[in-house]
């Protein structure tokens, strides 16, 4: 099984869509869309429960939407391995950091004993939180769910 754990429901739909995915149970018999809710307390509960039901064979991934400074591009797909991705709980909207989240720092600490598990995160803003509606952030993340699946197989 692939969990993937989004913050928001817009991010949730993303995959429901691409996976024409039952909607009220957001999942098939490989995949599993779980909505945490924003934060990284959200995240972390959200986590350890899946963690506590997942077999070794499974997969579970953080996938969202984040600030960037404008080295990136808006819909740039960002691996975590890749970048230094700064977990915040709030909005930020001053580019002091490279990428920001509000979720990848209750992920790690939820997965820290878990092999396969992954955080992407898709640029919707250069530090412009206001800027982002649903329909973007659902948008972003549909147009990189290819390149994340391809990333994980």
């Amino acid at each position: 099984m692939i969990y993937i754990l989004v913050a928001l429901k817009c991010e949730a739909q993303a995959f429901i869509e691409k996976f024409k995915l039952d909607s009220t149970t957001k999942q098939n018999e490989n995949l599993s869309v779980v909505i945490s809710g924003i934060g990284n307390e959200n995240m972390y509960k959200t986590a350890t429960n899946i963690v506590s039901k997942m077999d070794k064979s499974d997969m579970i991934l953080n996938v969202g939407i984040c600030g960037a400074n404008k080295n990136y591009k808006i819909g740039q797909l960002l691996d975590e391995k890749d970048i230094n991705l700064t977990s915040v709980d709030h909005e930020v909207d001053y580019v002091k950091y490279e990428a920001v989240d509000m979720e990848s720092s209750g992920f790690k600490n939820a997965t820290k004993d878990i092999k396969n598990k992954y955080i992407f995160k898709v640029v919707s803003d250069h530090f412009e939180p206001e800027s982002v509606t649903k329909d973007l952030a659902k948008k972003l993340i549909y147009t990189q769910i290819d390149e994340i699946m391809e990333k994980i197989s």
